[in-house]
């Protein structure tokens, strides 16, 4: 199984079959292809996935909507923005019926501000919402707690692979 590996402190490509999602992201692949992002903290990662085609996609998102900052950059980096035009990108090619829908990330790493939700949670909460409009069903997810992730999406069979330092490797 190929997988991304950290090289003091460098994400190393063991082969062009890895295709990375930097955050704010998207990306759109078919088998023999592994999709990953590193890094996973408050961010959430977004895979869609189609059976038939084994074709999928991946998101890095960093937050819920744009009204969330008032800083210009990746538009993608929103899960309002980042979900819509995955699922968009992967129905050239799929139909969206076929979709299912794994997610991880969504930690508290800085807690959070007055007792507010954390930038984790409303994440998750947006990528959910997301997920539902386009009713693309959420199959399984590793999301909350305090730690970061790395997430590796197989387009030969779907699995999403989590890992983390604290609690190791877990297949969805």
């Amino acid at each position: 199984m190929t997988s991304v590996t950290d090289i003091g402190g460098h994400w190393a490509d063991p082969d062009e079959n890895t295709v990375l999602v930097a955050t704010g992201e998207i990306a759109v692949a078919e088998h023999p292809k592994i999709i990953v992002t590193p890094a996973l903290g408050s961010c959430v990662g977004v895979t869609l996935w189609d059976a038939f085609a084994r074709r999928g996609g991946m998101a890095h998102v960093m937050l819920p909507t744009p009204g969330e900052t008032r800083l210009d950059g990746l538009v993608n980096r929103f899960a309002s923005v980042a979900i819509p035009a995955l699922a968009e990108e992967l129905t050239q090619g799929s139909m969206l019926r076929r979709l299912v829908a794994k997610i991880a990330g969504g930690s508290v790493m800085f807690g959070s501000e007055n007792g507010a939700p954390s930038i984790g949670s409303r994440n998750i909460i947006e990528v959910k919402r997301q997920l539902a409009l386009l009713r693309i069903p959420l199959v399984a997810e590793d999301t909350g707690g305090a730690h970061a992730r790395t997430m590796e999406l197989h387009l030969d069979t779907g699995l999403v692979v989590v890992r983390s330092y604290r609690y190791g490797i877990k297949d969805l």
